[in-house]
C-alpha cells in the first residue's frame, strides 16, 4: 500500500490510498435493481402531497405513492443523467427509471454511485436521448463494503446538506429583502417622487461579443458571459474567458440578459467580459449601492420579460428599449437609508453564495475519487 495522505473532514478522515483492494468488483445489476416508473395523465392526478418525479425532477404531486422512501430516481427519457433522492415516498414517472431493490446496499451511497455515473455511454444518441435498464445493469463497477459506504454517504450528505442549509437561508433572506423594497419604494411611495426613465438613475452598458478567435476555456482574460446560459443563483458562472474583452461588467453589477430570453438576473462577481445577450447597471449617484440597484432591477423584471414577445425569431431588448423604461426616482436620502439596512441581508446572501461554490467544488472534487476509491474514509 502506498504512501497515506490523511485530510481532517470533521471527526472523518479522508486518506489518499494506492487502491481500494477490499472493493467488490461487479455489475451494477448485482448491486441495485432499476425499474421503469409508471404512467400518470395529468387528468388522471389527484390532490395530494405525494411527488411526481419524472427524468428532471420533481414535475407534480399526486394523492398516492408507488414507490416507498427512501428512493433514488434517474431519467430514463428525455432528460438522461440527473439523480434525484426522495426520503419521503414518491410515484416515479414513466420517464423515470428508480431504485426497486438495494439489495442491502447503502441507500445514500447508491444515490452517490448512480450521481459519479456515466449514463451519457448508454444513451440512444437519438432526438429525445433515452437509455435502456438493462444495458445498465450490465455495466462494470466497483463497490466498497457496506460501512464504508455508509461512511462516503457521511461525507457527501454532509456537504449537500450544508448547501441546502445555505440555499434556504439565501431564498429566506433575498425575500426578506424583496420584501422591504417594495415596503419602501412601493407601498410608502410619494406622489412628489420624480418620474423619469431607466438611465435617469442607473448607468447601462450593453455587451458586445469578442471576436470568436479570443475564447478559451482555459482561464485566460476575463471571464465572459453572454446570456442566461451562463447565469447561477447569484453570480453567473465562469465557463468561457476571453482576452479580447469590448464591454465590461464591474465587480457586483446587476447582469440582466436582453437577448432569448430576456430577463433573466444575476450579479457580477468580479470584472468580466459581457456579451451581446447581457447588460450591466450601476447606481449613477453611487456605483457601491449595488443592493438597491439589485432589487431596483429586480422590481423592473416583468417590464423587461415583455421583450420575450418581440422579435421575428427570439425576443430582445435594446438599448433604445431599455432606455425608454419608466421608473420613479427616489430621493437619494432614502435610496442612501435602504442600501444601508439591507446591504448587511444582501451581503449575507453573497456570502452564503460563495459557500455554496466552494462547498459544490469540494463535493465534485470528492465525488469521483469516493466513487473509485481514489480517496478513502476511514470507518
Amino acid at each position: 500500500m502506498s504512501k497515506q495522505t490523511e485530510i481532517q473532514w470533521g471527526e472523518e478522515i479522508i486518506a489518499q490510498l494506492g487502491g481500494s483492494n477490499e472493493w467488490t468488483d461487479c455489475t451494477l445489476g448485482e448491486v441495485i435493481n432499476l425499474k421503469r416508473g409508471y404512467d400518470l395523465p395529468k387528468h388522471s392526478r389527484k390532490s395530494g402531497t405525494i411527488p411526481i418525479i419524472s427524468s428532471s425532477g420533481i414535475t407534480d404531486y399526486h394523492s398516492e405513492p408507488m414507490a416507498k422512501a427512501p428512493g433514488v430516481i434517474t431519467g430514463r427519457y428525455g432528460t438522461i443523467g440527473q439523480v434525484f433522492f426522495s426520503d419521503v415516498d414518491y410515484w416515479p414517472l414513466n420517464t423515470a427509471l428508480y431504485v426497486q431493490d438495494f439489495k442491502g446496499n447503502d441507500q445514500r451511497f447508491i444515490y452517490y454511485l448512480l450521481t459519479a455515473f456515466d449514463f451519457e455511454q448508454f444513451s440512444d444518441k437519438s432526438a429525445v436521448p433515452g437509455i435502456n435498464r438493462n444495458h445498465i445493469h450490465e455495466a462494470a463497477v466497483s463497490i466498497p463494503p457496506l460501512p464504508e459506504q455508509r461512511a462516503i454517504a457521511a461525507v457527501l450528505s454532509s456537504l449537500d446538506d450544508k448547501i441546502d442549509l445555505l440555499h434556504r437561508q439565501n431564498a429566506t433572506l433575498e425575500a426578506l429583502a424583496e420584501t422591504l423594497f417594495r415596503q419602501w419604494f412601493v407601498e410608502e411611495a410619494k406622489e412628489e417622487w420624480v418620474k423619469g426613465k431607466l438611465p435617469d438613475e442607473f448607468t447601462c452598458v450593453m455587451g458586445s461579443s469578442p471576436p470568436g478567435e479570443s475564447y478559451n476555456n482555459a482561464g485566460v482574460g476575463l471571464p465572459m458571459f453572454q446570456g442566461n446560459a451562463d447565469f447561477g443563483y447569484r453570480f453567473p458562472s465562469n465557463r468561457v474567458y476571453t482576452t479580447d474583452a469590448k464591454r465590461l461588467a464591474t465587480k457586483f453589477d446587476t447582469l440582466v440578459s436582453v437577448r432569448a430570453p430576456v430577463g433573466a438576473q444575476n450579479m457580477a462577481n468580479e470584472t468580466c467580459c459581457i456579451g451581446r445577450g447581457v447588460a450591466a447597471f450601476r447606481y449613477k449617484k453611487d456605483p457601491t449601492f449595488y443592493s438597491y440597484t439589485y432589487f431596483k432591477m429586480r422590481s423592473l423584471m416583468i417590464e423587461f420579460k415583455e421583450f420575450n414577445q418581440t422579435g421575428t425569431v427570439f425576443g430582445s431588448i435594446s438599448k433604445a428599449d431599455v432606455d425608454a423604461l419608466s421608473v420613479t426616482i427616489p430621493p437619494l436620502e432614502i435610496v442612501k437609508r435602504f442600501q444601508s439596512e439591507v446591504k448587511p441581508i444582501d451581503d449575507k446572501v453573497i456570502s452564503n453564495t460563495n459557500q455554496i461554490q466552494t462547498l459544490s467544488t469540494l463535493r465534485d472534487t470528492l465525488l469521483p475519487k469516493l466513487m473509485s476509491g481514489e480517496v478513502r474514509v476511514a470507518y
